[in-house]
């Protein structure tokens, strides 16, 4: 496939490809193919470990780093409740478990429980007149890897709302060492070592 993709960019058909991945080993493999400009991986939050090894490994390429489900399926908007519920055809409904693709997919792969717990921990950290969403997004822009975070919108307001979390402030190194924390005590163990 990357052979095809090299000639393609030869014979002036394509300027430059990339490739998105589930898992880091997928991420890494990737970036020993010289033709690819950027990798699309899952990163937020809740799914810290790319930052970890594989960040730096794209960075020293020069490799864009795209982060995608960077909301865990609308978890880190901060308005789901328990009481939420989603339509029979949302993978939110039925993929929990992988049962039709990979299961990081939905809600990066965490348990909606403990999901919503996590949020809660995260709700204080929201800078003043900012969202959930929002602080979700900037957390991510603060990796100097990230290229940009590719989060859905359903309505235009969405789609802004999105935007502005790059004109926020950096988050001060507190914050990011609370977000870290609150990580490590609920997420980290569910899922850091799968993906």
């Amino acid at each position: 496939m990357f052979g095809i993709l090299d000639e393609l960019v030869e014979a002036g058909k394509i300027r430059h490809y990339g490739v998105s991945v589930e898992r880091i080993a997928e991420a890494e493999k990737a970036l020993e193919f010289p033709g690819i400009q950027s990798v699309q991986i899952i990163f937020n939050i809740f799914r810290q470990r790319p930052a970890e090894g594989f960040f730096p490994k794209a960075k020293s390429r020069g490799v864009g780093i795209l982060a995608r489900v960077p909301l865990a399926s609308g978890l880190l908007t901060g308005k789901m409740t328990r009481a939420t519920t989603f339509s029979a055809d949302d993978h939110r409904s039925y993929n929990r478990e992988g049962e039709a693709f990979d299961k990081g997919e939905t809600f990066a792969g965490v348990d909606y429980e403990t999901g919503l717990r996590a949020v809660e921990e995260l709700r204080p950290l929201v800078p003043a007149g900012a969202t959930m969403a929002q602080l979700a997004l900037r957390w991510i822009l603060m990796f100097d890897a990230v290229t940009c975070a590719i989060p859905g919108a359903r309505r235009p307001q969405q789609a802004e709302d999105n935007i502005a979390a790059a004109g926020l402030p950096p988050l001060p190194d507190p914050t990011m060492d609370q977000i870290r924390a609150i990580y490590d005590r609920n997420i980290r163990a569910q899922v850091h070592h799968l993906w």
